[in-house]
């Protein structure tokens, strides 16, 4: 299994820093000129890339209020609005999408997106998108993998509530369609999503089932378990991203402000640092600390054939004398030589044992 590929110019893998997406979503609030501000505030909190949603109102459902197009939960942000309503006011206009692009491109950032029917595919394949990313409840659209992976960019899949089965055959339809770089998400579909439901243990499983990287699409408050997902190799997190929560906007409840983002990014750095490689005995770094560890040393001063004693041999700091394991070898013995108080311990100090 590669444990890398690129986007872009960007190379994505366990042993680069963390790939970090800001995802805008229906955050624009219906606004190009927000939606171009976010772009640029992604930037600036260390963003890696912004993503957009491509779809229209039509493409995604019908304009109906019966059952099944009128979301029935209470606990979703989204209780009693009709699907069609919904998608109508979240959507990004298409319009919109390359002027949003050649600002991300003049930040440094990437900016791709994910399609919603073959369609948008065709769309965004105008715009010359570095990667496809397939949203979770689209991973069992298998025609729709299949025109994405047609194009040979990278495809990102969100998992979401997809059994092992269904992950399998979306994986092998992207495959066999001609994708040659594949990373699946760990994704929970709920919005908000909380810790509790994140199970992030299942990464390094879906890791070596599917032979591909896996990284975390995160719909939780904060930062915290995106940064625990870097532990556990993700190499890319997908965070929603607002200007301010206080601004509303359909994702907004759930979407990290710049600040945070900033600090996701801080913190998703500091871990992947942290996980290192595997080490015993010390590093480089930890070199001037041994003087803090405890070590025999001469306590009193003391004159050739002196016995040595519980007063005139300690284990203290600093660490430049025998290790402590050997005062019990040393007691009664004596020394060969005047010693002054504060000589570290070394062989050479003590009549040899017979």
């Amino acid at each position: 299994m590669s444990e890398s590929f690129s986007i872009g110019s960007r190379q994505v893998g366990r042993g680069h820093k963390p790939y970090l997406i800001a995802e805008m979503s229906g955050n624009h609030n219906h606004s190009l000129d927000r939606a171009l501000e976010i772009v640029s505030a992604a930037a600036a909190s260390g963003a890696d890339a912004i993503k957009l949603q491509t779809y229209t109102a039509a493409t995604m459902t019908l304009d109906l209020d019966t059952p099944g197009f009128v979301i029935d939960d209470p606990a979703s942000p989204w209780n009693g609005r009709s699907l069609y309503d919904l998608y109508e006011e979240a959507h990004t206009p298409w319009d919109w999408h390359a002027p949003i692009m050649e600002h991300a491109r003049s930040l440094g950032l990437h900016c791709f997106s994910s399609p919603f029917d073959s369609t948008a595919v065709d769309f965004l394949e105008t715009l010359d998108v570095p990667a496809y990313k397939i949203a979770s409840f689209e991973l069992v659209d298998i025609p729709l993998i299949e025109r994405v992976a047609a194009t040979g960019k990278p495809v990102i899949m969100s998992t979401g509530m997809a059994t092992v089965a269904e992950i399998g055959e979306a994986v092998m339809a992207a495959r066999r369609a001609g994708a040659q770089n594949t990373i699946l998400l760990k994704c929970t579909s709920t919005y908000p999503a909380e810790p509790l439901n994140t199970n992030l243990a299942t990464i390094p499983t879906i890791r070596e089932t599917f032979g591909c990287e896996v990284g975390l699409s995160d719909h939780t408050m904060g930062t915290g378990v995106a940064v625990a997902s870097i532990a556990l190799g993700a190499p890319l997190i997908e965070k929603h991203f607002t200007l301010a929560r206080a601004d509303g906007g359909v994702d907004s409840a759930f979407s990290l402000e710049p600040a945070e983002f900033r600090a996701l990014r801080e913190e998703c750095d500091r871990a992947w640092q942290a996980i290192g490689t595997v080490t015993f005995g010390g590093t480089k770094a930890e070199e001037g600390s041994r003087l803090f560890r405890r070590s025999l040393y001469i306590a009193q001063d003391m004159k050739a054939g002196d016995v040595l004693t519980a007063e005139n041999l300690r284990a203290i700091r600093p660490g430049y004398g025998l290790p402590p394991k050997y005062i019990d070898h040393l007691l009664g013995r004596r020394v060969l030589r005047d010693v002054v108080r504060g000589t570290p311990a070394s062989w050479d100090l003590f009549v040899p044992a017979r």
